[in-house]
C-alpha cells in the first residue's frame, strides 16, 4: 500500500509520496499561509496533488507542531494560528477523508525507528533539540500513546534542581505557562537562556558551542550537566535500546560524545552509557513518519 504524507510547518508545506516499497515518488512545496483558513485549503490542496500521483486512493498522514486534544478535538499548536480550532476534522472535512495527525517529533520518532538511526532496535526514543524539545517513543515500530496524547512533550519535564541551584540559575517561565521546564535551558532558546543568565549577554547556540573552549565554556558546561540529567531521566523512564538525537542542537560538531559523557555522569555508576546516535532522516522525517503513522492506521482498521 502507498502513502502520503505532509509535513506542516510554520513557513512550509512539503507533501511527499511513498510508493509500496517506502520510495518516495513525488515531493511538493508550498509556503504556509499566514492565516487559519488558508492553511486548511493549502494543506487540502497538497494532498490533492500527492493523491494525484497514485493510481489509487492512500492513506494520508500530517504532521505538525502541536496537539489535537483527545476530549475536545481541538489543536494546541505554538507556530501555527490553529489553536482553539477543530484543525484535524477541518482539514479532513477539505479534503473530502479521513487524515491522520500526528505531532512532527512523534512522526520523526516513527521515521527513525522503521527506516533511520532506530531500525533493527526494538525501543527507539527519539529526541529532538531545536527552538523547544520534543520526541517520541517507539516499540516495536508501533509509536506509545496513551489517553491525553502528551507522551513526547520531553520538554515540559522539570528541569534538575540541584544542578539550577549549583549554578545560581533564575527559575524560567516556559510557554506552556509553568516554570522551570527543562526546555528553558536545554532547546535552542534554553541554551540562549543560560548564556544571558551566567554572562549577562545573550548569544546564539552556534556562537556557545564555538566558544565551548574559551568565552564560553562554562554556558556549554553547565547546559551539558542540564542536557546530561535530562537524557538520564528519560532513560530510567524507558531505557531505550537507543536515543536519536534531532533538531538544531543535534548538529553541532561532537554533540553525541559530549551529551554521553555528560548522561553517563548523571547516572548510577557502572550503568552507562545511555546509547546516543544522530537521526539520519534529516527534513524527510517528518513527512514519512506522517505517512507511516497514516499507513499503520490503515493496516489496523
Amino acid at each position: 500500500m502507498s502513502a502520503i504524507g505532509i509535513d506542516l510547518g510554520g513557513t512550509k508545506i512539503e507533501a511527499q509520496v511513498f510508493d509500496d516499497d517506502w520510495a518516495e515518488v513525488g515531493r511538493h512545496r508550498v509556503p504556509t499561509p499566514k492565516d487559519y483558513e488558508n492553511i486548511v485549503a493549502a494543506v487540502a490542496d497538497a494532498a490533492r496533488w500527492a493523491a494525484a500521483k497514485l493510481p489509487e486512493a492512500a492513506p494520508i498522514g500530517i504532521g505538525a507542531a502541536g496537539l489535537i486534544n483527545p476530549n475536545s478535538g481541538l489543536a494546541l499548536t505554538a507556530n501555527l494560528p490553529a489553536t482553539g480550532h477543530p484543525f484535524a476534522a477541518d482539514i479532513a472535512q477539505a479534503i473530502g477523508g479521513p487524515v491522520t495527525f500526528i505531532n512532527d517529533c512523534r512522526a520523526l520518532a516513527l521515521s527513525e525507528a522503521q527506516f533511520g538511526a532506530g531500525r533493527g532496535h526494538r525501543c527507539v526514543l527519539a529526541l529532538v533539540l531545536g527552538t523547544g524539545i520534543g520526541g517520541g517513543i517507539v516499540v516495536d515500530k508501533k509509536l506509545l500513546q496513551g489517553p491525553t496524547g502528551l507522551g513526547g512533550e520531553f520538554g515540559h519535564i522539570a528541569a534538575p534542581a540541584h544542578v539550577i541551584a549549583e549554578h545560581g540559575l533564575p527559575i524560567l517561565p516556559c510557554g506552556c505557562g509553568k516554570l522551570g521546564c527543562v526546555e528553558t535551558y536545554v532547546s535552542g532558546l534554553g541554551i540562549e537562556n543560560l548564556a544571558e543568565a551566567l554572562t549577562g549577554t545573550r548569544v546564539s547556540a552556534r556562537q556557545i558551542a564555538a566558544g565551548r573552549d574559551e568565552a564560553y565554556a562554562r554556558v556549554w558546561r553547565v547546559w551539558c550537566a542540564l542536557a546530561g540529567d535530562f537524557l538520564n531521566t528519560l532513560a530510567m523512564v524507558t531505557d531505550p535500546d537507543v536515543i536519536t538525537l534531532a533538531g538544531g542542537l543535534s548538529q553541532i560538531d561532537g554533540i553525541v560524545p559530549a551529551l554521553t559523557e555528560a548522561a553517563t555522569a548523571a547516572g548510577f555508576d557502572g550503568f552507562g552509557p545511555i546509547p546516543l546516535v544522530l537521526a539520519e532522516g534529516g527534513d524527510s522525517s517528518g513527512a514519512r513518519g506522517a505517512a507511516f503513522a497514516a499507513w499503520q492506521e490503515a493496516q489496523d482498521a
